[in-house]
Order: structure tokens, then C-alpha cells, then sequence
């Protein structure tokens, strides 16, 4: 184990012999992190929180901080994060709010530069937020999707897998699996790029195709489309876009570009 001498750790938190702490960071009562993990100088840690195996968080990060709620009271709330994440400087994680839950991060996600993720979010694994993305709370991110540069997302918010969302967006409704934004937040098409590079078969391809006409080119009613989509869903990725798009969300699905 190698522990900068300035930097500063809780008397309770065991760290493995394999983790190392840069100068001036600040590791707090409840944090427990994994073999292999980096903290840089001047991060800072704060429990509860879990921080997986062969993580590298960078300068200045902090993760495990309070809501940002005025809601928040003295609850006991939580923060976890996967294994082989990198967190890039001044990336701030904030833990949840609501008794017994957390903000959870998944395996190998990329959290570059100044990119924020408040209360309650839950991201899959894989995922990346370019530098100066910002979640808001409660909001779902699925696996593998990425959020470009300087894109907001609106609290309740859910982004489906393998999705895009365009740099310097504002992202105020659910935007589904596979598809891509522009930076006004509009559905802009299907990431085929991203199918084909994730291994998707030409079937599921098609069919996500077909999906997509049906929800944005063609002048159906949403129930139409699910109902067509039921019937004919034939592939995991078909899928999980019917269960998408009709799941009850708080905040409706985007659409298309005006």
C-alpha cells in the first residue's frame, strides 16, 4: 500500500495493501474501497459509500457528498461504485436521499472531467458521460449509453442502453435504447454504428428499424405502436425497446426533431 504522507484517512477505513492515495486526499469514517483502486490527490471520499476493484479516481474528485435536496434530513443513505471505473478530475458523486437507498455506478463506467451525478441515480455498466455532463436525481442511465459534452439531464430522467445523447443538449423527456440526440434533445436516429459495434445481429438491427418508424416517422398513436411492437418483437434488443417505450415514466418519451 502506498499512502501519501498529507493525505488524510479515517482511523476505521481498512484500505488493501494493493491501493494507492495521493497527496492531500481525504478518505472518510465508512468508505470501503477495492484492491487495485487509485485515489489521486486531492480526491476526496466520503461514506457510506463502496468503491469497487482497480478503480482510477482522479484529481480532485469527490464522491459520497450529501444531496443536493433540501429534502434531505439525517437519513442513512448510500453511494456505490463498480469495479475498473475511471473517475477524471473534479467529477463530483453525490450518495442518495431517502432512507436505506443509494447512488449507484456500475462496472467500467468513464466519468471524465467536471461531469456530475446527483442523488438517487443509477447508472448501468459501461456507461460514459463526456466532460461537464450533468445528471440530475434520480435519473437511469442503461448500459453502455453515453452522454455527451455538456449535455443536462433532468431529474427522473431515463436513457435507454447504448444510447446517444448529443453534446450541449438539455434532456427533458426518456430518451430510448439505440437511439441518438441532437444537441436540441431531439430524437435524431438509431445508433447503427453502435449496434453493429456492440454485436447486434442484422435481425435485431431490422427490427429497430422498424421500431423506430413506428414511433417516429409514421403518424401512429403510442398505444398503435405498442401494440404493433407486442405482436411483432422477435429479438432481445426489439425487446427491451417495447419494454421501454411502454413503461409508465414520470417524464414521457422524446420526440422526434421539430
Amino acid at each position: 500500500m502506498s499512502v501519501h504522507p498529507s493525505a488524510w484517512i479515517h482511523p476505521d477505513v481498512q484500505l488493501d495493501d494493493s491501493i494507492t492515495v495521493g497527496p492531500h486526499a481525504v478518505i472518510e469514517a465508512g468508505v470501503e474501497i477495492g484492491a487495485g483502486t487509485h485515489v489521486g490527490p486531492g480526491a476526496v471520499l466520503l461514506g457510506p459509500l463502496t468503491v469497487g476493484e482497480n478503480c482510477r479516481i482522479h484529481a480532485h474528485a469527490v464522491i459520497g457528498d450529501a444531496p443536493q435536496d433540501r429534502a434531505y434530513g439525517t437519513e442513512q443513505t448510500a453511494c456505490h461504485i463498480g469495479s475498473d471505473c475511471i473517475i477524471r478530475e473534479g467529477v463530483t458523486v453525490h450518495r442518495s436521499t431517502g432512507d436505506g437507498t443509494e447512488t449507484r455506478i456500475g462496472d467500467r463506467c468513464f466519468l471524465m472531467t467536471n461531469s456530475h451525478v446527483a442523488h438517487n441515480c443509477i447508472l448501468g455498466n459501461d456507461v460514459t458521460l463526456v466532460s461537464g455532463a450533468l445528471l440530475g436525481g434520480h435519473v437511469k442511465v442503461g448500459d453502455r449509453a453515453i452522454i455527451s459534452g455538456n449535455a443536462a439531464v433532468h431529474q427522473f430522467v431515463r436513457i435507454g442502453e447504448l444510447a446517444i445523447v448529443g453534446g450541449l443538449s438539455k434532456i427533458v423527456q426518456d430518451v430510448p435504447p439505440y437511439l441518438m440526440t441532437d444537441q436540441t434533445g431531439g430524437i435524431a436516429g438509431l445508433n447503427l454504428v453502435g449496434l453493429v459495434r456492440a454485436g447486434s445481429s442484422s435481425e435485431a438491427r431490422h427490427e429497430l428499424k422498424r421500431f423506430y418508424r413506428l414511433m417516429y416517422r409514421e403518424q401512429k398513436s403510442r398505444q398503435d405502436s405498442l401494440d404493433i411492437m407486442t405482436t411483432d418483437a422477435q429479438t432481445p434488443e426489439g425487446r427491451l425497446f417495447l419494454e421501454f417505450i411502454a413503461f409508465d415514466s414520470k417524464r414521457g418519451i422524446r420526440k422526434g426533431r421539430k
